[in-house]
């Protein structure tokens, strides 16, 4: 797990310098950085969810792991461990959830983090997870000086997220081909597009109850293509 604790590290540096930052920016910069960043993270959603080939498999992804996140309630839940974690650290900011909850969707959503995580479980040398480590260093600092100490906290689920992937990558390996990898990084897309509406404040969208879309979609991707051939 060498790739993720180095990007764990990179986050915590990277989030470290950017609430130092936000203490001495006025609020109208920080303003401003958050939504360059609404919008980058729906550019880099609509990059993503363009990886699809086919659009069956993504539309019935997220209807099914929209629809068990609703009942799970799995946004409540996320925002009980943030607030937790607020509490327990004393943060007095007011987008400490915001801040988290945003951070781990960024920094988890992309192809860079499956891959990644395969490529050091399968005991190789980290090289994308250590790409990826620099990319979210840069990312934290921007995203801890617009939202604040929510998102030094992220590393949390960062390191539980893909942590475990790497665990697990000597069984998912066999799983997870390109095409199955391409509607994952396609699903994590249009997740991210959503973020970056609740990010720029035009709508607000229960992103966290859409997360089971990216286990989803990789059953419907490895069975819904071979089906649909042989129905039509």
């Amino acid at each position: 797990m060498t790739g993720t604790l180095i990007n764990v590290g990179t986050v915590l540096v990277g989030s470290t310098i950017g609430l130092l930052i936000r203490s001495r920016l006025p609020e109208r910069y920080t303003k401003i950085m958050f939504q360059v960043f609404g919008l980058f993270t729906i550019f880099l959603g609509i990059k993503m969810a363009l990886e699809t080939n086919n659009i069956m498999v993504m539309i019935f992804s997220l209807l099914l792991g929209t629809l068990l996140g609703e009942w799970w309630n799995l946004e409540k839940g996320m925002d009980r461990l943030a607030g937790f974690i607020k509490r327990k650290v004393k943060s007095g900011n007011d987008r400490f959830t915001e801040g988290f909850v945003t951070a781990f969707l960024v920094f988890c959503m992309g192809s860079m983090t499956i891959l990644g995580a395969i490529e050091e479980g399968l005991g190789s040398k980290p090289n994308l997870l250590l790409t990826k480590a620099l990319m979210d260093g840069f990312s934290s600092m921007a995203l801890a000086s617009a939202l604040g100490a929510g998102v030094l906290f992220s590393v949390i689920p960062l390191l539980l997220y893909q942590g475990g992937l790497t665990i697990f990558a000597s069984y998912l390996s066999n799983v997870l081909s390109p095409d199955v990898v391409a509607e994952l990084s396609a699903v994590g897309g249009i997740l991210l597009i959503g973020l970056g509406f609740v990010l720029l404040d035009v709508k607000k969208i229960r992103i966290m109850n859409m997360l089971p879309s990216l286990v989803i979609v990789v059953f419907l991707a490895i069975w819904l293509p071979p089906l649909l051939e042989k129905l039509f």
